[in-house]
């Protein structure tokens, strides 16, 4: 199993739950805002954890998630909305619940596309997040 370059049935898909989904999307979000800040050169050394923190908060996943709503398939917008519609256990301090639900739609759709191996859509989502950044 090449864990870097997945291709799993949607069976397999299927059978993880959204937080599952969210789980490995936070993941995959985080590693692609890390790349973006050292390949822009967006912060020292001592700043890239707080400015990676700065990216992946849920408050500012939402907004990316507002960016890329209108050009989501059916079948992407669906699983964002299973995600989304996941009840949290706990909500962070910095956030309110609506953000909070809106980065883990975000997070179960990059897990979801990221299963499948779609990492052009990967990178076509990413990129319209971070313009004007």
């Amino acid at each position: 199993m090449d864990y870097f370059h997945l291709n799993t049935t949607a069976d397999q898909r299927a059978a993880i739950s959204s937080l599952g989904l969210a789980h490995l999307g936070d993941a995959v979000f985080e590693v692609m805002v890390r790349s973006w800040l050292c390949l822009h050169g967006k912060a020292s050394a001592r700043g890239l954890h707080k400015a990676t923190v700065r990216y992946v908060a849920a408050p500012a996943q939402a907004r990316a998630a507002e960016k890329v709503l209108p050009l989501l398939s059916e079948e992407e917008h669906d699983v964002f909305r299973r995600g989304r519609n996941t009840s949290p256990h706990s909500v962070p301090q910095n956030a309110s619940r609506a953000e909070y639900q809106a980065a883990t739609g975000l997070e179960a759709l990059f897990g979801w596309l990221y299963l499948q191996g779609k990492t052009d859509r990967l990178n076509d989502l990413f990129a319209v997040m971070m313009e004007e950044e």
